[in-house]
């Protein structure tokens, strides 16, 4: 177990892996075929959701809408009509879901790993937080409630981290 407390997560000194995003990047080259098809789909992803959370996008989107109300009277606002808007909206949502999820992953998964990056770079920090987001309701309950109760004795941020990280280590 390192002196950080925490076996799954390797003191500073200790880190194995890339150590540089070029590193990664010719890691992941070695993977081939699969890495491309899944760079072409990321980037496909990256696109269609930066696009459609931009503001002239959601003026696109009102203008269509707008043009099938008003084109209501001219088709008697029959069921045909409507399946038009309903169909085309089901559509677009149904695979906007899968992209914009895709994107959000990966994001998530780059904050992550910044954030435990920085954790494991500080000396003071329980290296216990770089794997949080892996912890159980259990496990972020109690983290919870120490933290409320280092907030309810009044210390400081600071006091109160080198508090939670001498109880971590034992010291």
């Amino acid at each position: 177990m390192p002196a950080t407390g925490h076996p799954e997560c390797p003191s500073r000194s200790s880190t194995s892996g890339p150590s540089s995003l070029a590193d990664a990047r010719a890691a992941a080259k070695l993977n081939g075929v699969k890495a491309r098809r899944e760079s072409r789909f990321r980037k496909f992803a990256y696109s269609v959701a930066s696009a459609v959370g931009a503001p002239w996008a959601f003026l696109v989107a009102l203008a269509v809408v707008l043009l099938w109300a008003i084109t209501g009277p001219l088709f008697r606002f029959s069921d045909s009509w409507q399946l038009v808007i309903n169909t085309g909206t089901t559509i677009v949502t149904f695979l906007m879901v899968f992209l914009i999820q895709a994107t959000q992953n990966r994001d998530g998964k780059a904050v992550q790993l910044k954030l435990d990056e920085l954790i494991r770079a500080q000396s003071s920090a329980r290296n216990a937080f770089a794997d949080l987001e892996d912890a159980t309701d259990e496990e972020l309950r109690a983290f919870e409630e120490e933290f409320k109760a280092l907030r309810a004795r009044g210390q400081s941020q600071r006091k109160a981290v080198k508090v939670a990280a001498e109880k971590a280590t034992g010291k």
